[in-house]
């Protein structure tokens, strides 16, 4: 199955790497030529087995699915938000540094890698850029600063993340 190509994607392919650029960015990939074959067609990106085997068919698809990520990301871009959630807990965004102030003696400072925007309304932390590893990755380093707790739920946490809460030694008082 092709990856679709939208207009205004350009798409290099040159020894075993793809350099897809787009609107919102430019990302390179590399892969491996002995397993799969990437070719440029009328459809879109094609993804090929070099050789037959488990291993070529695992990488077919998991490049293919870089490659559909890749494009969704330079036409679209990847957004992840973190909420944070505490009281006396506040993050800032100062350039390319988001600093964290979550309980510590000190504020964390986490540095943005080129092409990734983190934005602060409120309690909301933004991340937004093209490569989805990147900001999901930077999104994980922002979450383990401070983790959400699960007795009063302070902490950072994903905005669709559900955290399960525990009751505490009072609930276990009123039972006996």
């Amino acid at each position: 199955m092709p990856v679709e190509i939208p207009e205004g994607v350009e798409i290099k392919l040159e020894f075993g790497q793809v350099i897809i650029k787009g609107p919102k960015g430019e990302i390179k990939r590399i892969y491996d030529e002995g397993w799969i074959k990437v070719k440029k067609t009328d459809q879109g990106l094609k993804v090929e087995m070099a050789k037959e085997g488990r291993t070529a068919n695992t990488m077919q698809g998991t490049m293919r699915a870089h490659l559909n990520n890749m494009v969704k990301g330079v036409t679209e871009g990847w957004k992840k938000s973190l909420e944070v959630v505490g009281a006396g807990y506040r993050a800032e965004a100062q350039g390319d540094k988001l600093i964290l102030t979550v309980g510590f003696s000190h504020p964390v400072e986490i540095k943005m890698p080129k092409g990734l925007n983190a934005t602060v309304e409120k309690n909301i932390i933004n991340l937004e850029g093209a490569d989805k590893e990147v900001v999901g990755q930077i999104a994980a380093i922002v979450r383990s600063k401070r983790p959400p707790e699960p007795y009063k739920g302070a902490g950072i946490k994903y905005t669709d993340e559900i955290i399960r809460r525990k009751a505490g030694k009072q609930a276990g008082k009123a039972e006996a």
